[in-house]
């Protein structure tokens, strides 16, 4: 059963939020929130943020050229991702959003040393909701090679010892999304596999470490039982989302006109609108063809 708790965040969390660094530029609350993923996963993030903040403008920037991360060193990840939100700091958001589990694990210090502008990853906001779910201390992470890898979750639990980690890397699952499949004996088959030491460690928390993953829940939840709260670190990372806004007074009035979202991508922008409308729904109007700028590539 996936978790969704409420963006007020009355719970204590056993993990520290990182806060952005002071002091903090001055930023015009009709800017948007920028949010950047590698490709189409991260619009998951981007329809939880519209959720929960219907009034906020919102540019979306997937570097659909050069996905999947998962497969790419982290050295490459780094500078691919340090130039995409070079990209939305240039456009005048006002917060950034790193919208891919490969990306935070990467980049996520550099991110915070070298913007002005608060920056919310996917990461510490799913381990939080995760230590205060599990009720026998065993937490399951299923997530691309690439976050597994980098240990990522291992540090942000760190000030939570009492957890057990169990890790899987899921490697088709980009894959059978981006693909439109959601359903299928040949992703059953696949889930199985990739959650057999999850369910085999008895983990009655489970991490979704990808933001691809929460259009998998159905098959996921079948394998590992109802009794396992899955927590998105799409809805997690929506809810940090609302405090940084908040807390940071750079929530946008109410009674304000109607938001404009845009979205980009350097990839096929045609490609992009037909995928992106199974992540985000009807929001997904135009997509601009790619960045104004040359792209490094791997």
């Amino acid at each position: 059963m996936s978790d969704a708790g409420s963006p007020s965040g009355d719970e204590p969390a056993l993990l520290p939020a990182e806060a952005p660094p002071d002091p903090l530029g001055e930023f015009p609350l009709d800017a948007p929130i920028g949010v950047f993923d590698s490709g189409f996963g991260g619009l998951t993030v981007a329809r939880a943020v519209l959720d929960q903040l219907p009034n906020e403008p919102l540019v979306y920037l997937g570097d659909s050229a050069r996905q999947p991360y998962g497969p790419r060193p982290i050295a490459e990840v780094r500078a691919f991702a340090l130039e995409m939100l070079d990209a939305l700091v240039d456009e005048g958001v006002k917060m950034l959003v790193i919208a891919c589990n490969s990306a935070s694990s990467a980049m996520l210090r550099d991110a915070r040393e070298r913007y002005d502008v608060p920056v919310v990853e996917v990461i510490n906001p799913a381990t939080r909701r995760a230590a205060r779910a599990t009720r026998n201390g065993r937490v399951g992470l299923i997530a691309t090679r690439a976050t597994v890898q980098s240990r990522a979750y291992e540090d942000s639990f760190a000030a939570a010892p009492h957890i057990d980690l169990v890790s899987a890397a899921c490697p088709r699952f980009v894959e059978f999304v981006e693909a439109g499949v959601t359903a299928g004996q040949e992703l059953l088959d696949a889930a199985r596999e990739y959650l057999e030491p999850i369910v085999d460690a008895g983990c009655d928390t489970l991490i979704l470490g990808c933001t691809h993953y929460p259009l998998l829940t159905g098959v996921i939840s079948y394998v590992v039982g109802d009794g396992v709260t899955l927590v998105s670190s799409a809805d997690e990372t929506a809810k940090d989302v609302y405090r940084v806004l908040h807390d940071r007074g750079l929530a946008r009035a109410e009674g304000t006109p109607p938001p404009r979202h845009r979205f980009r991508a350097t990839g096929d922008p045609e490609v992009f609108a037909e995928l992106g409308r199974r992540f985000l729904g009807p929001e997904i109007g135009t997509v601009e063809s790619t960045l104004d700028r040359a792209l490094t590539t791997g």
